[in-house]
């Protein structure tokens, strides 16, 4: 029987790219002509045909890289001419491998692998552009020609660490053989699906129990910097070209992890944190090199992950979502000819690409003929299950093949990894007549009707689909690469940093902390992330804010209930973001107590009044509530109970001071209720239970007395409390009542450990306050509870004028109403009593001195020490009660503030002076409350967050930073010059 022979190329040739008469095209045929009829006889033959003239004119009138190509190697040209290109393409392949079996070293195989690519190239594009292959051929000729370079480049790789002593193979002409060691072709290489100029997108992966590596290296390192060389062999651009741009970023977490990961790994990746994308991308993977065998098994076990059973519309939301989004860019826009964007853009390859594979997502797990790779047997599944109608199908596989097309003739142009037609009227005249057609209005209808078919097919289908994302927000976080979309509009919402936000959000879906773990956290982030990452790009540095929003994620154990939070309450999206962007301290405390979350939702966030009742009631349920579910010692789990309110309801007040909402004199008095009313709840359960152990003292009562912020009622987010405690008893009161009975004195004494105790000791809970008793009579020499008639007699007798100033302040805030109105009296006999002013003046002002000799700074933010601080703002109050209160009792408030007004009112200051001091003091105030509520430790400005300078300058009423910084400055220069005229 006689043998078939196919036709050559050229005399298959059935259409040509349209040349300019006497265009650059003519120029290099003749050229070429010139120079075959002198070297290449068999070539100079054919370029008298017709059809090979007119093939040749218009490919290097549209292609300068196929120009460029055919000139290189007039007798590799006529092989591709001459030849039919199935057989052409098979004899290359087998070069290809012959040269890599016998390549000694690494440049030997760069340079075979780049001759047999630059051949395939040639005879693609030729094969392509003359209607001699149809396009879906083209793509899998590319493929297979991605698979062999591959295939033989790992081979070749195994072959030299065999030589070298490093792996002991099964079978030294196929040493890769069940080795393990797998590469899988992925995206449009998996589905023999390649462009033109195409990235070939690769995962790769081993089997640990199939090492046979020799020694005692570790097997991943060997096999990442195996695949280090594979990338080399096939994406470095030498002389001799490249072979295909490599990309490894489709492995698993490819900012976590090696360029070689375990298959056990793999797994429990996907298993776990795996993406749906991922699961989109998987369905086209395909095992191309190495450990063919393992890569098949490999796929078989990951199946459930891609291929779920039940229905799961939900789970590929975010692959929807992602495709409006791209949509949803203004660069993107509508339908056009001109700069479209064939891949992406609507009505484009993508848009085919995603009805088909949403689809398979869908119902693969139910249906397994629906798990194919190509695009184009993917939509013949579906239309067979009945999933696309018959004449959608036909449509969508018509503009497939026309879109791919001319993707390939936008490619072949210069080799360029793009998928935009020209935009510029000559270059996309110039596309057009490479493209076949006459001129651009001939392509511009068969594009947009293309376009547009596919777009009414595509909308069709996801119609329903729900808007995941606020108008005007298009924002992709999906995939291994930047989308260059989203790169600009985060540039454009204020991130001076695109791409590390989105290796921050990759981050977060990839599951690398606790928070962002399970699905359906993923999920619940997917839903809100829109909103956020805009919230986060409205404060003052948008890169700082989104970071300490990524640390709070690092912190929080789990991030369901966050983000459900967030979709529930979309107001507090913005809060979080001004507490991200400003308050790194907040932050902090919020990731550390997760109930805090529960207690964002409390209406006093927004407004409302900060009262003790509200707090009694709420501590009297909540405590009442502990007893009654305790197991074991109910006072373990009131003592958690008071630190979860405390934390609660300190940061409520914290909330309002970040949103403008409270002043700073609201706000200390808020922090002093919350303090006393605890401190109070928890004297009464600690009194309870001395009693229980050790009964009572006859005509026994005690008093917690507050001393320093909490008794000014000036407390801040990051104050301790001054305690003493006041006792008093019958005069014949020998020892307490109990069956454990206590001398009075050990029994008060006791109390007090123990009020101490329930206050600062440290539960699951933390802290609730540390707790400073150094003001109690005799300082930290003095019994920790004082009887009343020692207190009096010592402060008549005894004490320093230190001692009166901090007297100042004192208050009852707990404990026996009778004893606290003698105690009460007796402070205020004790502030009400003459004194030589001239001892007062001196005593204040050497007191001063020591503590600036000890603590003296000229940092302005300082504002407690440094010279005309909070410290001399104070002094000068206690200095004005303790001269002046004998002729004037009403001026003594524990309140600074309060205690200037009523200064001013009695005569005792003049009105300039309280004006000056009022203002100094309500601005640093607010900016203490400010800084102790945003920052840990010291506050430096050149290091400071951007929106915590903002709060600041919020804070205190100036136009900027710089002039905020002139107002204290002037302020504390008016408080010292104050300090000095008055206490003189």
């Amino acid at each position: 029987m006689d043998q078939i022979v196919s036709p050559s190329l050229a005399a298959e040739i059935a259409e040509w790219p349209q040349s300019s008469p006497g265009g650059i095209g003519s120029e290099h045929f003749n050229a070429l002509k010139a120079e075959a009829e002198s070297s290449c006889p068999p070539l100079a033959g054919l370029l008298s045909d017709p059809k090979v003239e007119s093939l040749l004119k218009g490919t290097f009138d549209g292609s300068p890289y196929l120009a460029a190509l055919a000139n290189r190697d007039l007798a590799r040209l006529a092989r591709i001419l001459c030849e039919p290109p199935e057989a052409r393409f098979r004899k290359a392949t087998e070069v290809l491998t012959a040269g890599m079996r016998e390549a000694p070293d690494l440049v030997t195989a760069k340079r075979v692998l780049r001759i047999y690519k630059s051949e395939i190239a040639l005879l693609t594009g030729f094969a392509d552009l003359a209607g001699v292959w149809p396009v879906m051929t083209v793509t899998r000729t590319l493929s297979e020609c991605a698979d062999a370079a591959a295939a033989t480049a790992v081979r070749f790789l195994f072959r030299i660490a065999s030589a070298r002593g490093l792996w002991q193979p099964l079978d030294s002409e196929e040493p890769e053989r069940e080795s393990g060691y797998f590469v899988l072709a992925m995206g449009k290489h998996g589905a023999f699906e390649l462009n033109y100029s195409s990235d070939i997108d690769l995962t790769v992966f081993f089997d640990r129990d199939k090492s046979r590596l020799i020694g005692d290296g570790d097997l991943q390192s060997f096999f990442v910097r195996l695949t280090r060389d594979l990338v080399l062999l096939l994406d470095e651009r030498t002389a001799d070209g490249y072979v295909f741009r490599t990309d490894l970023r489709l492995r698993p977490d490819a900012g976590a992890t090696q360029i070689a990961l375990s298959t056990a790994a793999a797994h429990g990746y996907y298993e776990t944190v795996g993406q749906n994308w991922e699961r989109s991308a998987m369905i086209k993977a395909r095992p191309v090199a190495g450990d063919l065998e393992a890569g098949e098994t490999f796929l078989a076990e990951l199946a459930p992950f891609i291929w779920r059973k039940y229905l799961d519309f939900a789970a590929i939301a975010d692959i929807h979502a992602m495709k409006r989004q791209i949509h949803a860019h203004k660069d993107i826009g509508a339908i056009s000819v001109a700069g479209q964007n064939l891949k992406l853009g609507r009505g484009g390859i993508r848009e085919i690409e995603f009805f088909a594979q949403t689809q398979q997502l869908i119902a693969g797990g139910r249906q397994p003929d629906l798990r194919v790779r190509a695009t184009l047997d993917a939509l013949v599944a579906l239309e067979r299950r009945g999933w696309v109608k018959a004449d959608v199908r036909a449509d969508l596989d018509e503009a497939y093949r026309y879109l791919r097309r001319l993707e390939h003739r936008v490619q072949m142009i210069a080799d360029e990894q793009t998928h935009e037609v020209p935009s510029n009227p000559v270059a996309l005249d110039a596309f057009a007549r490479f493209s076949g057609y006459a001129g651009t209005p001939e392509l511009s209808r068969a594009l947009l009707a293309t376009l547009e078919t596919v777009e009414k097919h595509y909308d069709g289908l996801f119609e329903e689909a729900p808007q995941l994302t606020p108008a005007g927000s298009s924002l992709v976080f999906a995939g291994a690469e930047d989308d260059p979309h989203t790169l600009a509009e985060l540039k454009r919402l204020g991130y001076s940093q695109p791409a590390q936000v989105l290796a921050i959000v990759r981050g977060w879906h990839h599951g690398r902390s606790p928070a962002v773990r399970s699905p359906r956290a993923r999920e619940r982030l997917t839903e809100v992330q829109p909103l956020l990452i805009e919230a986060l790009a409205d404060t003052v540095d948008p890169d700082a804010a989104i970071a300490s929003f990524d640390r709070f994620i690092a912190e929080l154990p789990s991030g369901v209930q966050l983000f459900s939070l967030l979709k529930a309450q979309p107001r507090l999206i913005r809060l979080f973001a001004d507490i991200m962007g400003s308050a790194p301290r907040l932050a902090s405390i919020l990731s550390r107590r997760r109930r805090l979350l529960d207690a964002v939702l409390d209406p006093q966030v927004h407004g409302g009044d900060l009262n003790g009742a509200a707090i009694d009631d709420l501590v009297m349920k909540a405590f009442r509530a502990a007893r009654a579910t305790a197991v074991g010692d109910p006072m373990q789990e009131i003592l958690d109970t008071a630190r979860r309110i405390g934390s609660e309801q300190g940061f409520l007040v914290g909330v309002r001071i970040l949103a403008g909402s409270i002043s700073a004199t609201e706000a200390g008095a808020a922090y002093a209720t919350i303090a006393e009313r605890l401190i109070g709840a928890l004297f009464a359960e600690v009194t309870r239970e001395m009693e229980e152990d050790h009964g009572r003292v006859p005509g026994g009562a005690a008093v917690v007395v507050a001393m320093g912020k909490l008794g000014g009622r000036e407390m801040t987010a990051a104050s301790d409390v001054d305690l003493i405690l006041i006792y008093d008893f019958d005069a014949d009161a020998e020892q307490s009542d109990g069956a454990k009975p206590l001398y009075p004195s050990q029994y008060y004494t006791r109390l007090t450990q123990r009020l101490i105790t329930a206050i600062s000791a440290r539960t699951a809970e933390g802290a609730l306050y540390d707790v400073d008793m150094r003001l109690r009579p005799s300082g930290q020499q003095g019994p920790v509870a004082t009887r009343l008639s020692s207190f009096t007699n010592y402060q008549a007798n005894e004490a320093w004028t230190w001692e009166h100033m901090a007297l100042t302040r004192a208050r009852v805030i707990a404990g026996s109403r009778e004893l606290g109105s003698r105690v009460e009296a007796e402070i205020r006999k004790v502030l009400t009593a003459q004194r030589d002013p001239v001892k007062i003046t001196a005593d204040i002002r050497d007191m001063r001195e020591r503590i600036e000799a000890e603590k003296a700074t000229t940092d302005i933010w300082d504002l407690k020490q440094v010279r005309g601080g909070l410290v001399d703002l104070e002094f000068i109050t206690q200095h004005i009660q303790l001269v002046h209160a004998p002729d004037h009792p009403g001026i003594l408030s524990q309140t600074t503030l309060v205690a200037l007004a009523a200064a001013a009112a009695e005569g005792v200051i003049n009105e300039a002076d309280y004006r000056l001091l009022s203002e100094a003091g309500e601005l640093l105030q607010d900016l203490t409350q400010v800084l102790r509520l945003t920052l840990e430790g010291r506050f430096e400005p050149a290091e400071a967050p951007e929106g915590l300078k903002a709060l600041l300058v919020r804070s205190g009423a100036t136009a900027s930073f710089q002039d905020l910084e002139t107002k204290l400055e002037r302020t504390l220069g008016e408080v010292h010059a104050a300090f000095n005229r008055l206490i003189a």
